[in-house]
């Protein structure tokens, strides 16, 4: 028999828009926590201890710009909790991710697939039955993280997603770190069919992405150097 499904909820912040994902095994009651952001840190630990949850990892997607990581202040707080980033991220964590890594929750695992593009260490965790996909930046509803700082590069990010993410089953669900428009969800068949860059050529998508003009992330100088180690700046 197939494990029953892991139980799921996604939070919100609202101040960057990040979206950080509770995964769990409902028989071992072991769980991972996905981007936290260090001001929701208490609200998360208050639902997995609702929830009567066994936290054993927390993941970032990648080196976030816009946002601390609640990584560093979750590990202060939860006796034995590791932390994983990519390798290629510069951060400091546990947990040192490489594609095809696993991060195993009871029965269930999250498998990693390195989706770099928009920063050197940015990874997509798919649960085992590939029903279900956490793109971080790389891969947003109806859009894709900047390309512009951070090691950022159009064409690695094209290469990525459509042959990391695009290559997923059709109706996997999409999960992204962030959506602005209040969307909370996608899947990589609605992706491919109405993303309006990735739907693109490369060489369009290069284009497009090469003259977005976007703003300086506000939180950039802050957040960064905290998330490079684990965001234990000054905690």
């Amino acid at each position: 028999m197939e494990p029953a499904a892991p139980l799921f909820r996604q939070l919100f912040e609202s101040e960057s828009c990040t979206y950080t994902y509770l995964l769990a095994d409902p028989d071992t009651r072991e769980a991972v926590l996905i981007d936290p952001v260090l001001e929701t840190v208490d609200r998360d630990l208050q639902l997995i201890q609702q929830l009567g949850l066994n936290l054993t990892v927390a993941l970032n997607t990648h080196c976030h710009a816009d946002h601390i990581t609640g990584t560093g202040l979750l590990k202060k707080k939860v006796f034995g909790l590791k932390s994983g980033i990519s390798k290629h991220s510069g951060a400091a964590a546990d947990i040192q991710l490489s594609d095809g890594d696993s991060i195993t929750f009871g029965k269930h695992c999250l498998m990693v697939r390195e989706t770099p593009g928009h920063t050197d260490g940015c990874v997509t965790y798919v649960t085992g039955d590939q029903r279900m996909a956490f793109t971080g930046d790389a891969l947003l509803i109806r859009g894709c993280g900047r390309t512009d700082f951070q090691q950022g590069s159009p064409h690695r990010l094209y290469e990525s997603v459509h042959q990391k993410i695009f290559s997923l089953p059709g109706h996997c669900f999409i999960y992204p770190a962030h959506d602005y428009k209040g969307q909370t969800m996608s899947t990589v068949d609605e992706e491919k069919k109405f993303n309006p860059r990735l739907t693109k050529t490369v060489e369009e998508f290069v284009k497009i992405m090469d003259n977005l003009n976007l703003p300086k992330p506000k939180k950039i100088d802050i957040s960064v150097p905290a998330n490079l180690v684990c965001g234990l700046h000054d905690i």
